[in-house]
């Protein structure tokens, strides 16, 4: 052991994916996908694994037996309201893991002792110390929740968590069951636990935070800073209503920001961070936000030109993480309108198409134009707007503008514009089809006789925006000439594989 890990203070990650993720509406899983993400989440540094709710199903029971009996490294964990028999089928459950984990709750809030319970507090607490003690005799390692702690009187909340330690809970949880507190009100909260519960320092505490009002990360690492050394947390956040705390979020935090949870850790192995997420995302359905702290698509993806610059100088400018840390292969700048010339001639170059700067300002008008059609300009369409441009440098004809007129009821009908030698030319021109009607146009304004002896069209990119590659060949007398095109508007890609043809065969 390093002297650094010597004076590091672990702080536990709880992972209740399996519990409380598989909660949220539309999460269920197989069993057979349940142990799936448990081996995952062992590869992931995960300190204990809450793998299910053994009473609420049989399928569920069987899950987490299988759970325990396969895990080696992870303490394995069952969750039991303070009744007989969810004690029994939890305790039954988790037997054969290497670190069995009973997980007891009982409400406490006014609220829930009104109109749940319908019970006093002295109540409350004697239904807690009997389950405990029940516990103990299936499980030595019992944790506690007085469910919907931060909504319950304080001097109540105080007893409760005393009691529980005084009757061998090991860990005692402090829950924000609805998402209902905030991240000074849970310091608060914490440090006050701390001090009027004589017995604190006999069990680890710690917080389970829901994302009702968004703060449920943030809540979480609040406790941890006034003093709670354990985190329910969930991959991706997932969980009842709008979730749980994110453990991607929690652990990167930590991780990050060393100067504000100096001396503190957790054991994860962020590099299969990504790689969870994913693998959570996939079996329960539950798409990530592309905005998605730590694990969305665009944690570290860059569009605006100012951000781009200063990343390609420094990537510490605009990134606070290195996404190697999380198991993402590297950062990414975004080809978008916000992106400026030195992002592209970065990319260009990467793409092994390095230009010049009088060639980088020509295909930089191109680019804005495209990008301002597109969300996002993709690696094809950047290498078909430099081979375009590289192509035509000494280009006889080139396109300024078209306009066409089609339907089902009317003749297809074309006015287009091109750049020549002798100025610009315009020409109108009707056809069978709006492709050829373009065509004749352009044969008026060249005077070319052609004969179009090939089109093809394929997509260059994807997406509902993707540009349309054409390519067209041409005979001109004894020549066979071709040529390609580019571009959102499939007539446009058209008009721009002819010419290009034309610009060949001239």
């Amino acid at each position: 052991m390093s002297a650094r890990e010597k004076v590091m203070e672990k702080i536990i990650i709880f992972d209740t994916t399996l519990r409380d993720g598989e909660q949220a509406p539309g999460a269920s899983l197989t069993s057979a996908q349940k142990l799936e993400v448990a081996y995952q989440l062992e590869k992931l540094g995960v300190d204990i694994i809450e793998a299910g709710f053994p009473i609420a199903s049989p399928d569920d029971f069987a899950a987490v037996q299988a759970i325990a009996k396969k895990i080696k490294k992870s303490g394995i964990c069952g969750l039991a309201r303070c009744l007989p028999q969810d004690i029994e089928a939890a305790c039954k459950a988790v037997k054969t893991a290497k670190r069995p984990r009973v997980h007891l709750f009982l409400a406490t809030s006014k609220i829930h002792l009104q109109y749940k319970f319908k019970k006093a507090e002295d109540e409350i607490i004697e239904i807690g110390r009997k389950a405990i003690i029940l516990a103990k005799k299936g499980c030595d390692d019992i944790e506690f929740s007085p469910e919907d702690a931060t909504r319950t009187d304080r001097g109540f909340l105080y007893r409760m968590v005393e009691m529980a330690i005084d009757e061998g809970a090991r860990t005692v949880n402090i829950p924000d069951t609805v998402g209902y507190s905030y991240p000074a009100e849970i310091f608060d909260l914490i440090t006050a636990i701390r001090n009027n519960v004589p017995n604190i320092n006999k069990a680890v505490l710690a917080i389970h935070c829901h994302d009702d009002l968004g703060m449920s990360a943030a809540n979480s690492v609040s406790a941890v800073l006034a003093g709670v050394r354990q985190v329910h947390c969930t991959v991706n956040g997932i969980g009842e209503r709008a979730g749980n705390a994110s453990l991607e979020e929690v652990v990167m935090a930590i991780a990050t920001r060393k100067d504000a949870f100096k001396g503190l850790a957790t054991s994860i192995n962020t590099k299969e961070i990504y790689h969870t997420s994913k693998l959570v995302s996939n079996l329960t359905g539950f798409v990530v936000p592309p905005n998605k702290a730590i694990v969305g698509k665009n944690a570290f993806r860059h569009e605006s030109g100012i951000h781009q610059d200063a990343v390609i100088k420094q990537r510490t400018t605009y990134e606070i993480m290195d996404p190697a840390d999380v198991g993402m292969a590297t950062s990414e700048l975004v080809m978008g309108k916000h992106s400026g010339r030195a992002a592209l001639a970065n990319r260009l170059k990467a793409l092994g198409c390095p230009v010049n700067d009088s060639k980088l300002n020509d295909i930089f008008k191109k680019f804005k134009d495209l990008a301002d059609k597109k969300k996002e300009v993709f690696d094809d369409d950047l290498l078909a707007l430099a081979e375009e441009e590289l192509r035509t440098a000494t280009r006889a004809y080139e396109l300024i503008s078209l306009h066409v007129s089609t339907g089902t009821d009317i003749i297809p009908s074309a006015s287009v514009k091109i750049k020549l030698k002798g100025g610009i030319k315009a020409a109108s021109s009707t056809g069978d089809g709006p492709v050829d009607a373009c065509y004749k146009a352009v044969d008026k304004i060249t005077g070319i006789k052609t004969k179009l002896t090939g089109y093809e069209i394929e997509s260059l990119t994807r997406g509902q925006d993707a540009q349309g590659l054409v390519r067209v060949e041409i005979k001109v007398g004894e020549m066979i000439a071709g040529g390609r095109g580019a571009s959102t508007d499939i007539l446009e890609a058209s008009v721009k594989a002819y010419l290009d043809a034309l610009n060949k065969a001239k």
